[in-house]
């Protein structure tokens, strides 16, 4: 289909043009050769975990290997933790990024590998050199480090666990009632990422009510069923729960289920509310379902197993989205490295009952239909959206994106004027923005089919959004090396689109990065949010942990700037999950 370039058709609202440093590793690099390139998906960067902080030895060493002191190994191996597990594997098989197993850095050989890492490359891998992001002796350090053997790191199971499980306030010594007057459907719980903390801010004043202390770089928020507990957990698997109904809301209970972790969720199913938890782990490659008022750990289910396709055993199937089915009393699991998504019966935990279906690799993440019966998972390497029937347990479609490395978040739900339901995903590698079709009674033609492609604001979108009650359609862009383009947002208007996909719909650019007035640094704008009505849009504004952040809120309906919210505890927002909509699967 014939596109217009992005930029040409924009229509810019402000001077958005920020002179700023980056907030992470700066992507222009200096005189690198022509065969590397610097892309959005270049910003891709694993957070920090407690991987980083183990103590390993170096395995068997060998004749040949280069020499590194102990000291220097750790070193590295901290570096590698930090900054490429969660693209490479922590045991370096590969996933979004390409295996770095001996076997293959070898025959590349040290010359390649610091290349490499100083200059980066077009499939998205950082200019780690060239940035500034490590130095030569760091980019020397770990070119020597990845033609050793891998140390493999601990595993995680049951004594640990319950070594860490922490009940503070007993279900019987909690309250019986809500104790505060708050608006708790419109609570926002916000990451403060390097800072280990969330901060739940009042939707209807824009006033923080309380920052709570949690897991390093907390993924996801979500919410229990019945609405009055909160779940976070950061990358360093530590799971909170936070009661909502305390005059001021704190944790009451917290585990930690893992080294290095992403997603958690809670039983939804009619009956089974708020009795049980369930969290994934990246290391060890692992699910855990707990007890929903108390976080004790109740079973612990690995991962570890064959690819789908090629039928070869994978250590470290890694753990990504989880969901909890409408339809059914089951959790949806879905497993990075195998392409398997799992639908686990939780009904008898001893008995455990799983459906295993053969999907795609690598899954990530992904939310429902507007129906909440179809769920679709990107699998972001190979450029698909996987998508599975809750109520029949079974692979509905497999669907091209046409773009590099979708990444929907949860993604977008709306009824398009000329397509009706579609589900939308925004991608990291590209600019592009794919329509699906999700109504297969009112529309089979077009039911799980790309019904349209057409370009936003720039690659390195993280998060798309919509509600039922706004017209409006917003990307970020927040990856992108492009100050001004991370700095803003596009937004579309449902009610223009045409359906002709000759001609890409019009978007409207939003300067969030300007509105916030922030003086230093590349603030990236990440992640819209809606309110409980669906009448404000939340982006952060997510600037270095030692510079200015904020929260800026617009309105939906006039694209206007509302509020700009500032306070010196929010330290590197990120992730935004409003209470009811999270509540729900509203998006």
């Amino acid at each position: 289909m014939t596109r217009q370039a992005p930029k040409a058709r924009t229509i810019l609202w402000g001077s958005a043009a920020l002179a700023l440093g980056l907030l992470t590793a700066p992507l222009h690099a200096q005189d690198k050769p022509k065969e590397h390139a610097d892309g959005p998906a270049a910003a891709y960067e694993p957070s920090m975990t407690t991987l980083g902080q183990l103590q390993v030895e170096i395995p068997g060493r060998k004749p040949d290997d280069p020499v590194m002191t102990q000291e220097e190994f750790q070193k590295a191996t901290q570096i590698y933790f930090e900054r490429c597990a969660g693209c490479h594997g922590v045991l370096r098989k590969g996933a979004t990024g390409k295996p770095l197993t001996t076997d293959i850095t070898r025959v590349n050989g040290y010359e390649y590998l610091q290349s490499f890492i100083t200059y980066g490359s077009p499939a998205g891998m950082p200019n780690w050199g060239t940035s500034g992001e490590l130095n030569e002796a760091d980019v020397d350090l770990m070119a020597r480090y990845l033609l050793l053997e891998p140390p493999a790191p601990p595993e995680w199971g049951m004594p640990e666990m319950k070594n860490s499980w922490k009940v503070v306030v007993k279900p019987e010594d909690r309250p019986t009632k809500q104790m505060n007057s708050l608006d708790l459907e419109n609570i926002m719980s916000v990451t403060l990422r390097d800072a280990g903390q969330v901060a739940l801010i009042d939707g209807n004043t824009h006033e923080i009510v309380s920052v709570i202390d949690t897991g390093y770089a907390v993924h996801i928020s979500r919410i229990s069923a019945s609405g009055r507990y909160l779940f976070v957990i950061g990358r360093d698997g530590l799971v909170n729960m936070i009661d909502l109904w305390m005059e001021k809301p704190d944790t009451v209970a917290s585990i930690k289920i893992g080294i290095e972790a992403r997603s958690v969720e809670t039983s939804k199913f009619e009956g089974w509310e708020d009795k049980l938890a369930i969290a994934g782990a990246y290391w060890p490659p692992q699910y855990v379902i707990m007890d929903g008022a108390t976080l004790e750990p109740l079973k612990i289910v690995s991962t570890r197993g064959n690819i789908y396709d090629e039928q070869v055993y994978h250590p470290e199937p890694r753990v990504a989205s989880i969901l909890a089915s409408h339809y059914k009393p089951e959790f949806i699991v879905n497993v990075k490295e195998t392409g398997k998504i799992l639908f686990v019966d939780y009904t008898d935990l001893k008995n455990l009952k799983t459906v295993e279906i053969e999907a795609e690799r690598f899954l990530h993440d992904g939310g429902f239909d507007s129906t909440h019966r179809y769920f679709l998972v990107a699998a972001n390497q190979r450029g698909k959206i996987a998508v599975v029937d809750t109520k029949e347990d079974k692979l509905t479609a497999l669907i091209e994106t046409g773009g590099q490395t979708p990444h929907p978040g949860r993604g977008a739900n709306f009824t398009h004027p000329v397509f009706g339901p579609v589900w939308a995903t925004s991608h990291l590698g590209d600019e592009s923005v794919a329509l699906i079709g999700t109504d297969p009674e009112g529309h089979p033609d077009q039911a799980w089919k790309i019904v349209d492609n057409f370009y936003a604001l720039g690659g390195g979108s993280l998060f798309i959004k919509t509600h039922p009650n706004s017209q409006h359609l917003y990307v970020d862009a927040a990856l992108n090396p492009d100050a001004e383009v991370s700095s803003s947002v596009a937004v579309f208007d449902i009610s223009t689109m045409t359906g002709d996909t000759e001609t890409d719909p019009e978007f409207k650019t939003l300067p969030i990065g300007e509105w916030a007035g922030i003086a230093e640094g590349q603030p990236r704008v990440v992640q819209p949010e809606f309110n409980k009505d669906g009448t404000e849009v939340w982006f952060s504004v997510w600037n270095a942990k030692d510079k200015e952040s904020a929260i800026v809120v617009v309105d939906d309906k006039t694209l206007e700037l509302k509020k700009v919210i500032k306070d010196q505890r929010l330290i590197t927002p990120t992730g935004k999950f409003n209470v009811l909509n999270t509540q729900k699967d509203i998006y």
